[in-house]
């Protein structure tokens, strides 16, 4: 059986409320009393119960975590480093892994509201519209991260990183540049294709519709993309993709094309995950600041939680990590 705070007072003596003052650091108790009652209290294990504390406080020093595909790298890594964070302040997490499914993550807020988290930390920026609506309305304040429309959040600057992926690009002497969007993040996609848009334009290369294609933002997207680019009488000879599984896609269809990478097609990805290094070849990508995103997040969710002073939304930059996916402009004709 637990020990409980009267298995405290039985011991050391004294009434049940002083025990309780004692471990709350009241200092109507006194110091060497209280010293005395701590040291008991861990000498017998005893541990504080948490919905004891709930009820007391109205707050249950937990934050819930909704995401709808928990096997994303990206995400996976952002998850862990919000657990990383939230620990730090003192709060638990409640995951919960809603799918591509709408109603299981309406059901995900119903559940969380039962768990009385002091707050919801969304990092998948694919979230839908209805859930947006419901968070709206929620007394429970909610943080998303890279969905900048809403106005507690934390993203990165999409339009500027795509500008500087395709300014590498560029850079390298190519002009025949490939754009594979991602479905499943609509938004964050269109962003990125504006900077790969603004990239040409400002160094005068004109926008071919033709080397634009959305895919599904996993990888098998990025080869279905790919091989339809490869198709075009005039291939690309660099391809920019939303993100670094599109990017694996994309570089998987490459290879069975009988091409190589960089020397016939450069490839650039997105997010920087742990996989990007260990990619034959290693792939360059825009490398978002993960830590610092989840810190952030973790930061807004407590300051929301404890009625503080937070800013509405932060914008981080981009990072471009040069690996050998990307080389100068090849043998193909690039005009």
């Amino acid at each position: 059986m637990p020990v409980t705070m009267d298995d405290v007072a039985k011991a050391t003596g004294v009434a049940l409320s002083t025990v309780s003052r004692a471990l709350a650091d009241n200092p109507r108790v006194s110091v060497a009393t209280r010293e005395h009652i701590q040291k008991l209290a861990r000498e017998m294990g005893y541990v504080p119960s948490a919905i004891a504390r709930g009820l007391a406080t109205k707050r249950t020093c937990s934050f819930g975590v909704v995401v709808r595909d928990i096997v994303d790298p990206f995400l996976a890594e952002l998850v862990r480093l919000v657990d990383m964070h939230a620990l730090e302040l003192g709060y638990s997490l409640i995951l919960s892994h809603a799918g591509n499914d709408e109603r299981r993550e309406l059901a995900a807020i119903h559940l969380l509201r039962q768990k009385r988290v002091d707050a919801i930390i969304m990092p998948d920026s694919s979230v839908s519209d209805s859930f947006l609506s419901k968070v709206a309305h929620e007394d429970i304040p909610v943080v998303l991260l890279n969905q900048m429309s809403y106005p507690y959040s934390i993203g990165i600057d999409n339009v500027g990183s795509g500008e500087m992926a395709v300014n590498h690009l560029l850079d390298l002497g190519h002009r025949r540049i490939a754009y594979i969007g991602g479905l499943r993040c609509r938004a964050e996609s269109d962003d990125r294709q504006k900077g790969y848009t603004r990239a040409l334009e400002k160094r005068g290369v004109s926008v071919d519709p033709a080397l634009i294609a959305l895919g599904d933002s996993w990888s098998g997207g990025g080869q279905v993309c790919m091989r339809q680019f490869l198709h075009l009488e005039r291939p690309p000879t660099a391809v920019f993709c939303f993100n670094d599984l599109t990017a694996l896609g994309a570089i998987g269809a490459i290879y069975s094309a009988g091409l190589r990478v960089p020397q016939d097609i450069s490839v650039v990805g997105f997010d920087d995950i742990a996989l990007a290094s260990f990619l034959h070849p290693p792939l360059t990508s825009i490398a978002q600041d993960k830590e610092q995103m989840a810190k952030l997040a973790v930061d807004m969710a407590h300051a929301l939680a404890t009625d503080q002073p937070v800013p509405e939304r932060t914008i981080l930059p981009g990072r471009l990590v040069v690996r050998a996916s990307t080389g100068i402009s090849g043998l193909r004709t690039n005009t």
